[in-house]
């Protein structure tokens, strides 16, 4: 069974889910990040071999968290269409409409460049970046400038981290990225890659091992 972990932010809980999402409790929100759904397709198409499977996981993983929690609304936080629309689109739309209760937003991202009718017709609203959600200031792209009484919650960057063991053997592993004024979710997606961050001491990371996330301690 998958197990969240709790961590504090601007005295609000955030539920820490290894499917990488982040449930927030007293605002009874979801948010997750950087889903790339229809890449394999975008790769089939461009003769790549890309594995179809990916995606259904990635709608399965969405379902089960939709069905997890009593949410009032979803955000994505960009990136959540690869590129052109092509046929793993009817999949998110379908999974969406089972879940009416929602409401879903996505938060445009760099990848987002699919014709404002398909967005519509699937139900989500458009938001351009920074989008305020007190306490949180919510955007694609992690924020150059923190926004004064606000945390900035972001993706883009696929964040993970490298732990080192015995031998020479390392392990490379998705993470929830907390700074003092900004959080990093991890991608959503199967079908991404990652970007290693060394964190500092004053950062929170939670690594994703299976169904846990687990803090990780940070060298002073």
């Amino acid at each position: 069974m998958a197990t969240s972990t709790i961590h504090q932010v601007c005295g609000q809980s955030l539920h820490l889910h290894p499917h990488k999402a982040v449930w927030w409790e007293e605002g009874r929100t979801l948010f997750l990040a950087d889903l790339h759904l229809g890449k394999g397709a975008h790769f089939r198409k461009a003769g790549i071999p890309a594995p179809r499977a990916l995606a259904d996981a990635d709608l399965r993983r969405l379902d089960q968290l939709l069905g997890a929690f009593d949410i009032d609304a979803v955000f994505f936080l960009g990136d959540l269409f690869h590129s052109d629309h092509n046929g793993e689109w009817a999949g998110l739309g379908e999974l969406l409409a089972r879940h009416p209760k929602p409401a879903f937003h996505l938060v445009r991202g760099n990848h987002d460049i699919l014709a404002e009718e398909h967005y519509n017709s699937a139900g989500l609203s458009l938001l351009n970046e920074p989008f305020f959600c007190d306490p949180f200031v919510l955007s694609h792209y992690p924020l150059a400038t923190p926004v004064q009484g606000y945390y900035n919650l972001a993706g883009h960057l696929h964040p993970a981290v490298i732990l080192n063991g015995k031998g020479r053997q390392h392990l490379r592993l998705p993470c929830f990225y907390f700074r003092p004024d900004q959080a990093v979710l991890p991608a959503f997606g199967a079908f991404t890659g990652h970007a290693c961050l060394d964190p500092h001491s004053e950062d929170a990371v939670f690594v994703i091992v299976e169904d846990r996330v687990l803090k990780i301690e940070q060298r002073s």
